[in-house]
């Protein structure tokens, strides 16, 4: 939240009268709330302060308030699902504050300008181990560098970032950006062992002396289903496909390949197997588009760029390259049910794209480690699983999978890992009230229209792996920033200054925000009425 001066409240003499009122029985005071799109991100970023500096070309020090949470900006400028934007106040006036687009300036300006992690904590003298670079990994082994800690990342691959690596594909992040975020990373003093797998986990601690473990091994483990196949074509699945393809593999697919599945990774497999030359790419899925797992702009996305997608059906018997498929109906509750009627499909190759599970089996060896069905692990509140001083986060344990998300559990878990260190509890400060647009008075009109990302052209997409949104310039991302309404908190717009009749509102200084000269105040609440972004409430009076 940004801060403001408060003084202490004087007593005053409620038996006079005062300016144009009667006896105040209101007083006005400012106040600090929580504005949606804080409130919503997986990080945790204090995405009102960073554009409040954004908007003010402040841009070093946007890039510094932003990386107090979230350590790689170019990379979630991208890759991110900004629910930051779909809780924004102003989509009610003229369409969402492009806040991912302002991160990814951000990230981008630091890496053409070289700008570094500032080293500010002392050193603690305790090791942290980290197991796996994906995305919460490195988001904890920032974080506890940044608290002074010795932290040790071991990843199993021979190039860190986990699925940002191996399961993006390059057309939503490209891979320098990534490199680039992690090296800043490893400058940072953050130490990362490639193609160091660990079987045994209290071995490792004990080996290299750790006083605490993360574990982020993520989810790499693809789903199957059994399906009666009979001289079966090709089939693939898309974990593996996207990795191969991630690290510069080309499969040869064939003319027709069909995705199974309905969510983000499906979407993204229909859509890379188009670049490697596919000239039909059929996603099939179980369930309609309303209840499909992912996300709307995604299937838009494919579809934009050819790929089809057939509703209610479901694989029943490939042979050869026919495919049986059942079409389905949604019952009451919106499940699929089969109906009896089939179609026959023709491909080339099938893609599974039916989810992940973690490739947890290696913590059995721990027996007070306990798990889902589905192998994720439970931990606490805190992140710590049963055996004390052992963290887990990510995809690793029972959550919605993004890698927002992802990075949101590095930070929590390293700031629980900070004070188990310490021997303390880690107690986060308790919410404000959160901000709705019902709550501000906005003027009618605005002065600064939605800046819109250019992209590649449909039919120029699909003929290679380059990045198909372009960034905004400077001015743009100055501009986008400026059409942050400041929701809950003083920006210090002089209304309430110009607004009081009794003069009673005292500017502080730059920066400093504003008073109340009770001497003067009537409690009129016109300093109120005219606040725009809802930094100031009327209080009851009380006699002191």
């Amino acid at each position: 939240m940004i801060e403001h001066k408060r003084d202490s409240t004087p007593v005053i003499d409620l038996t006079r009268e005062r300016g144009t009122g009667a006896v105040r029985t209101q007083r006005p005071q400012y106040v600090d709330l929580l504005p949606p799109c804080n409130s919503a991100c997986p990080a945790g970023e204090n995405i009102q302060a960073w554009l409040s500096l954004a908007q003010a070309g402040h841009w070093k020090a946007a890039w510094e308030q932003l990386i107090g949470d979230n350590p790689l900006p170019a990379v979630h400028g991208r890759v991110c699902y900004h629910p930051c934007e779909s809780n924004c106040n102003r989509k009610e006036l003229d369409g969402a504050v492009s806040i991912h687009a302002v991160e990814r300036f951000l990230g981008e300006q630091a890496l053409r300008d070289g700008w570094q992690i500032p080293i500010t904590a002392p050193p603690s003298g305790k090791r942290v181990l980290i197991v796996g670079a994906g995305p919460s990994g490195l988001s904890a082994g920032y974080h506890l560098k940044r608290l002074g800690h010795d932290v040790e990342i071991h990843d199993a691959g021979p190039l860190p970032g986990g699925m940002l690596h191996f399961g993006i594909p390059a057309y939503r992040l490209p891979r320098v950006v990534l490199i680039e975020e992690i090296e800043r990373i490893e400058n940072f003093g953050v130490k990362i062992v490639r193609n160091s797998k660990i079987e045994d986990v209290l071995h490792a601690q004990a080996a290299g002396s750790f006083d605490a473990v993360f574990i982020a091994i993520g989810a790499h483990l693809a789903k199957h289903v059994d399906i009666p196949a009979r001289d079966a074509v090709k089939v693939y699945d898309a974990v593996s496909l996207l990795r191969d393809v991630g690290t510069g593999g080309r499969p040869m697919l064939g003319r027709r390949v069909v995705v199974y599945g309905g969510g983000n990774t499906a979407m993204d497999t229909a859509r890379t197997v188009k670049r490697l030359g596919a000239t039909e790419a059929l996603i099939v899925y179980r369930r309609d588009r309303e209840h499909m797992p992912a996300h709307q702009f995604e299937a838009d996305e494919a579809l934009t760029e050819g790929v089809k997608i057939q509703w209610l059906r479901t694989i029943k018997e490939i042979d050869g390259s026919d495919l049986t498929v059942e079409v389905m109906e949604l019952d009451d509750s919106g499940r699929p049910q089969p109906t009896g009627k089939f179609e026959t499909l023709q491909a080339d190759a099938v893609v599974l794209a039916l989810g992940q599970d973690a490739e947890s089996g290696f913590l059995h060896k721990i027996p007070e480690i306990k798990f889902e069905p589905d192998g994720t692990v439970l931990v606490s509140p805190s992140m710590m699983t049963g055996r004390p001083g052992i963290f887990a986060g990510g995809d690793l344990v029972p959550s919605e999978r993004t890698v927002t998300i992802a990075v949101g559990h590095g930070k929590k878990a390293a700031r629980n890992i900070d004070a188990w260190l310490r021997s303390a509890v880690y107690a986060p400060l308790p919410k404000h009230e959160i901000v709705h647009f019902d709550m501000l008075n906005l003027p009618l009109f605005t002065d600064v229209l939605p800046h819109l990302q250019r992209e590649r052209a449909p039919q120029a997409r699909t003929a290679a792996f380059e990045e198909i949104v372009a960034g905004l310039d400077e001015n743009e991302a100055r501009s986008e920033a400026k059409r942050c309404l400041s929701c809950g908190n003083c920006y210090e717009c002089d209304n309430c200054l110009a607004a009081c009749p009794e003069d009673a509102i005292v500017k502080l200084g730059a920066d400093r925000g504003y008073d109340v000269d009770f001497e003067r105040c009537t409690g009129c609440a016109v300093c109120v009425d005219q606040c725009p972004c809802h930094a100031m409430e009327m209080v009851e009076e009380t006699v002191a």
